[in-house]
């Protein structure tokens, strides 16, 4: 994973940075012997402290017991100057720096650090000589410290990055998974409704009409067939609608059902989404009307006013008992809505029931 590979890379440029500031306390021994193993000691705590903070920096916490290992980090960077000569904390203040920068507040981490570098300023011009390693000294408490900053936002940025990715392929996911509910709801649900009524009729119509049943089994193999390319068309994301074709088709499909049905489009060229939103609602109206509702005349009627096209598909046969919004009608709110529209359902004063769909033109 990218974030593994950035952490290991940041992990490994703070070890290559440690190292070397270890060498550099090593330089102790050419004062004594005990010096040096007293500065090495001193070191090896500084680096330790700091790797515990900063690891768990790079995971996108804090170490156990934070404040402490600050505070921890900052005595054994500070402390063995009052026991070694040359002002040891030159060597383990950019790692402390960094270390600020990344926890606590930039405001207050920057005041700290600038603080570090007045002190390294003063107390490495009066152990060592040379104005030139006074300010090297003074100048990597800041750098050394923006670097370890930089490669902890670097490392937590790829963490979120890849994480955001992951979020948004398992929402095209979930979205696509949606879509194919949606569809074969929609889609197959006033084919099946068609193919069961039409199967019933032939079945009743067997014995006292021949002719007539294999008629209406000629059309259930039409449907059936419909059917099937819905499938088709959801499996392989193709939903291009038409709402005069839908309509036309709402209409034969009702009168073949014994109900009484007018269509009244008004004759206008709608926008691709807003064509498909009203289309799949005709779909879904006359698939509730066959299957929900005791209907024997349904209207179906479009108009256009203000900028927006309206869809009314009006029955007479409100459900005997109406319930809440099943799974068709939201999606037809979900489909109205990305179109950037609106979907209402409910009875009528006459006990009849209307379905409005109303989307930009």
């Amino acid at each position: 994973m990218l974030s593994t590979s950035a952490r290991r890379l940041a992990i490994g440029l703070m070890t290559a940075v440690s190292v070397a500031y270890t060498v550099i306390a090593l330089l102790y021994f050419r004062y004594s012997a005990v010096w040096g193993a007293t500065a090495g000691l001193a070191v090896l705590a500084v680096v330790a402290t700091h790797h515990l903070n900063l690891r768990a920096a790079l995971r996108g916490g804090r170490p156990p017991g934070f404040p402490l290992t600050l505070v921890l980090q900052a005595v054994v960077t500070y402390l063995p100057d009052f026991l070694l000569p040359g002002g040891f904390s030159a060597v383990a203040a950019p790692m402390l720096a960094g270390t600020l920068l990344v926890f606590l507040r930039l405001r207050w981490a920057c005041v700290l650090v600038g603080l570090m570098m007045a002190y390294e300023g003063v107390g490495v011009w009066g152990g060592l000589d040379g104005a030139v390693v006074s300010a090297f000294y003074v100048v990597t408490v800041p750098t050394t410290g923006a670097m370890t900053y930089a490669l902890v936002r670097f490392v937590r940025v790829t963490a979120e990055l890849e994480q955001a990715r992951a979020e948004l392929a398992d929402a095209a996911v979930l979205k696509e998974r949606l879509r194919i509910s949606r569809d074969l709801h929609d889609g197959l649900g006033r084919s099946l409704t068609a193919i069961a009524l039409k199967g019933d009729l032939a079945a009743r119509l067997m014995d006292r009409d021949p002719g007539s049943a294999r008629t209406e089994v000629g059309e259930l193999v039409r449907v059936a067939r419909e059917a099937a390319q819905d499938v088709r068309r959801v499996a392989r994301g193709y939903r291009a609608m038409s709402l005069t074709g839908e309509v036309d088709r709402a209409v034969a499909l009702l009168e073949s059902s014994g109900v009484s049905c007018q269509a009244h489009l008004a004759g206008v060229r709608l926008p691709r989404p807003a064509e498909e939103a009203l289309a799949w609602a005709v779909r879904e109206a006359v698939t509730n009307v066959l299957r929900h509702s005791r209907a024997t005349v349904c209207t179906i009627t479009t108009s256009a006013h203000g900028g927006k096209a309206r869809l009314e598909v009006a029955n007479d046969g409100a459900p005997p008992e109406p319930g809440p919004a099943g799974g068709g009608l939201t999606g037809l709110a979900e489909r109205a809505a990305q179109a950037g529209g609106s979907c209402t359902a409910a009875p009528t004063p006459g006990g009849g029931f209307l379905l409005a769909v109303e989307v930009p033109a």
